[in-house]
């Protein structure tokens, strides 16, 4: 090859490998933005809850605001998508679900707080579908496996989203105005990054896929939503219940008490980042079962030992649990063989999500008949469960 010849090509591998990077990138600061909304919403909980003096239960019944619009947008989420395109509806619907945010911390009554949170769950259905499909796009564009690092932007956004909830915790700084500056550094996110999040064209077929498969539901697909439904379970409630936990059962002093979940949401972000790494070392049967187990270890030493230290590594045995199951699950539903990407991720994110957001509410009622350490106990045998449907299901080597 003559020497221009092979310099014009390598200079064409250098830009394209740049560019698939920065569109790597692009992907994961979308995954980054609403992490850090949902993580700013969680790390104010406690205060919201005594600026509004309310109970677990009266706290659980409006945290139901959140999968209330979580279910009132799943049977539109998928035709936005596939109609506008992921792309665009990622730039809408993460500048709303952000913008929910100012919304929250406003409310000073309580059907100001539910309104928030049902508008906040109804665009966070709908971005999460599209920046996943996002997720899906940007992977067939790299020979190797991606999908792990992407959640792990998500959760490493949460820990970023505590520090910062947890600093202006301790500068008192009120629940809406620490929202606004959230707000305002998600816009600058989709600012920066939009040019490079992938254009695609949906597929002629895809409405037609999208209604025969409701039709005639793919068990698989299905017992892997389930499978997710208990993992963001879990999850969920370390989300909303660990602050109020670290506050009410721990008695952690001032802005000790965002140390559980920030503990929590570390553990989870490496976690997600060894993702990849483990499910090829070990196979993804073995991680699964193995991280359903965790979750439950870590639940039953946070109920048997309520002690600050004892409950930080309790806390973070949850996260690592927790770490690996959205990346494995969502990746295999992506590659299932019989339904379409997007139709597949549609299915699974709605039912996992659903746990996510039914979950913590659940929690509220328990702790109000029961009490709080009760409540977890209860929630522990998820990791068991998990264990269980994944021996049951083929579809994992």
């Amino acid at each position: 090859m003559p020497p221009i010849e092979a310099k014009f090509k390598k200079s064409y591998h250098t830009l394209k490998n740049n560019y698939l990077k920065r569109v790597r990138l692009a992907t994961s600061l979308f995954f980054f933005g609403m992490g850090f909304s949902f993580a700013s919403w969680a790390s104010r909980i406690p205060d919201i809850k005594s600026m509004l003096h309310l109970s677990e239960a009266s706290l659980g019944t409006l945290l139901f605001a959140l999968p209330l619009g979580q279910l009132v947008a799943m049977p539109f989420s998928g035709k936005l998508v596939t109609r506008y395109g992921s792309r665009l509806t990622s730039f809408i619907c993460l500048l709303l679900y952000a913008g929910c945010l100012p919304l929250i911390g406003w409310a000073t009554v309580q059907w100001q707080l539910a309104l928030g949170l049902f508008l906040f769950g109804l665009t966070g259905n709908v971005c999460n579908i599209a920046v996943n499909t996002q997720g899906v796009y940007t992977q067939q564009l790299f020979d190797k496996p991606i999908m792990g690092s992407f959640h792990g932007s998500w959760s490493l956004a949460g820990f970023f989203g505590a520090l910062v909830g947890l600093v202006f915790i301790g500068f008192k700084l009120s629940p809406f105005h620490h929202f606004m500056v959230a707000f305002s550094f998600v816009v600058l996110l989709i600012l920066t990054n939009a040019k490079y999040i992938i254009k695609t064209k949906a597929k002629a077929s895809a409405h037609k896929d999208h209604y025969s498969f409701f039709k005639n539901p793919d068990k698989p697909l299905l017992l892997l939503g389930v499978i997710c439904f208990f993992g963001m379970s879990s999850e969920g409630i370390m989300f909303d219940w660990s602050g109020v936990y670290f506050k009410e059962i721990i008695k952690a002093p001032g802005a000790l008490v965002a140390l559980g979940y920030t503990t929590f949401m570390i553990s989870m972000a490496l976690g997600r980042f060894l993702s990849d790494f483990l499910v090829a070392r070990y196979g993804t049967r073995k991680v699964l079962l193995l991280s359903g187990l965790i979750i439950s270890f870590g639940l039953y030493s946070a109920v048997l030992f309520p002690y600050l230290v004892p409950c930080m590594v309790a806390f973070m045995l949850v996260g690592f649990g927790v770490s690996n199951v959205v990346p494995i699950i969502f990746n295999a539903a992506g590659n299932h063989s019989k339904v379409p990407t997007g139709i597949a991720l549609t299915v699974v994110s709605s039912i996992s999500f659903l746990g996510f957001l039914i979950g913590p509410p659940l929690i509220g009622y328990m702790a109000e008949v029961t009490s709080l350490r009760y409540s977890f106990a209860f929630i522990g045998l998820f990791g068991v469960v998990i264990s269980i449907l994944v021996s049951r299901l083929k579809l994992f080597t």
